[in-house]
């Protein structure tokens, strides 16, 4: 009995206070931030590569975190059939996710029609060919693209889905290796804590990250792009919002019998980082700590979210829909269902692999328009104003997807604690903001991933 006090010191309530006041400096910061941009345009312009740092500083981390997750998620696994059932399983909810997304901004572009009025200036063609340009090649340039040129150059060049395949092997070797891979995984799970350690530090930076990036974006584009372009972005938000609250709310209902609200709750600090910083990879490795805080097993929790970051971008998909409909009624040249479909069918595939930085979505609409009506990309250059604000929706979007996406999958293939779910959307057992990982989880997720880990922490 006299050991119950002291199990509860002070020490907790003050780690939980300053990172509460951190993220209430990341509010202020994107106040101050709006606020320079309005007041002092081209100084604003300058502050550019504060933000674009502080991304950098988060990018930096993601190679690691990924690779560290996914190894010991398929590592720890003792039949590769369960890692398999998983990432099939994703696969074939990332692309049913993509066709509704799809039909969403399909049904709300041919709804409002937001291109009508809009003019054409010569400054604007150049643009939409230049992004075409560097848009990606194709298919095959895409899947020979996910092969790292060294067995390390996929850590170095901050690729998602090279890092994913090089964890996917050295997983599956040392489930093959059995218990003389154990003291590898074991070395990998401290390396994991360290690079966790490590990004905790960094967040530290996001209010001055925060203030660079909004005070940049807003002296860039001003108020008259936003006046003149406001149908597109409000019926833009509108559309998200809805799929966000009715498709995957009702999911998360249906199947994990949850809350969307209280998951969204849960993810606030995220969604505050990418509105932001405009980039859903800003918050990518907090998401992977904290859908296994909330009772993900640490296989589902590894595959499915670096998966979907390439793959279940859902904010991207009605990105494409929207803006490409957009053009067409711009320069009224409107397409046809027929042409629509078709056109939107191919951007789901390129799109596949244009991760959540800022400026990729734009890329992929060159790139589509270039290959299936080539008159239509000199009108990309119409939306460049505003894709910075459209970028923000797409990533919460996309991160929201990914989020609900982890639950419903380790649902699925029963690999989620329940209970452990229900108390931590509760507030009973808070995230540990300063490591990013329980150390008692940790521990019990190597022996015997998805059991065990959460129900000991939960006694602790």
């Amino acid at each position: 009995m006299a050991s119950t006090p002291l199990t509860a010191p002070a020490a907790p309530a003050a780690k939980r206070d300053r990172t509460h006041y951190l993220y209430i400096a990341v509010i202020i910061a994107v106040a101050l931030g709006i606020a320079v941009g309005f007041a002092a345009p081209d100084f604003a312009k300058e502050l550019k590569p504060i933000g674009t740092g502080f991304v950098s500083l988060i990018k930096m981390m993601i190679s690691p975190i990924i690779f560290c997750t996914i190894v010991l998620g398929v590592g720890s696994v003792r039949k590769a059939a369960k890692v398999g059932k998983v990432g099939g399983l994703a696969l074939g909810y990332f692309i049913a996710m993509s066709f509704v997304a799809l039909a969403i901004g399909l049904v709300v572009g041919n709804i409002i029609h937001p291109g009508s009025g809009m003019h054409l200036t010569e400054a604007v063609k150049g643009v939409g060919h230049t992004q075409a340009e560097a848009a990606a090649e194709g298919p095959v340039d895409f899947l020979l693209g996910i092969i790292p040129t060294t067995f390390v150059s996929a850590f170095t060049e901050g690729q998602v889905l090279q890092t994913l395949l090089v964890a996917l092997l050295v997983g599956f070797a040392l489930q093959a290796m059995g218990r003389t891979g154990e003291p590898v995984l074991r070395g990998v799970e401290h390396i994991q804590r360290l690079v966790f350690r490590v990004l905790g530090m960094i967040m530290w930076a996001a209010p001055v990250g925060a203030f660079g990036a909004m005070a940049a974006v807003i002296g860039e584009t001003g108020m008259d792009a936003l006046k003149a372009l406001a149908t597109i972005m409000l019926g833009f938000y509108i559309t998200c919002f809805l799929f966000i609250v009715i498709v995957l709310g009702t999911l998360t209902k249906l199947v994990a019998k949850v809350s969307l609200f209280q998951l969204l709750k849960y993810l606030g600090r995220e969604f505050l980082l990418i509105v932001s910083t405009s980039s859903s990879e800003s918050a990518l490795p907090r998401l992977i700590a904290k859908m296994e805080h909330l009772g993900v097993s640490r296989p589902v929790v590894g595959i499915t979210v670096p998966t979907g970051y390439s793959f279940n971008l859902d904010g991207t998909m009605i990105y494409l829909t929207m803006a490409s409909l957009f053009i067409a009624d711009a320069m009224d040249q409107p397409m046809g269902i027929g042409q629509q479909i078709g056109l939107l069918l191919f951007m789901m595939v390129a799109s596949k692999g244009a991760a959540g930085v800022s400026g990729s979505g734009i890329a992929v609409l060159a790139s589509g328009l270039q290959s299936h009506k080539p008159a239509l990309v000199d009108g990309v250059g119409l939306i460049i104003g505003i894709d910075r604000f459209m970028s923000e929706a797409r990533a919460v979007t996309n991160f929201a997807g990914n989020a609900v996406a982890t639950l419903l999958i380790g649902t699925w293939t029963g690999e989620v604690d329940k209970e452990r779910v229900n108390r931590v959307l509760a507030g009973e057992l808070p995230f540990d903001e300063k490591t990013l990982l329980d150390d008692e989880a940790a521990d019990a997720h190597v022996d015997v991933p998805g059991q065990g880990g959460e129900k000991e922490l939960a006694k602790a």
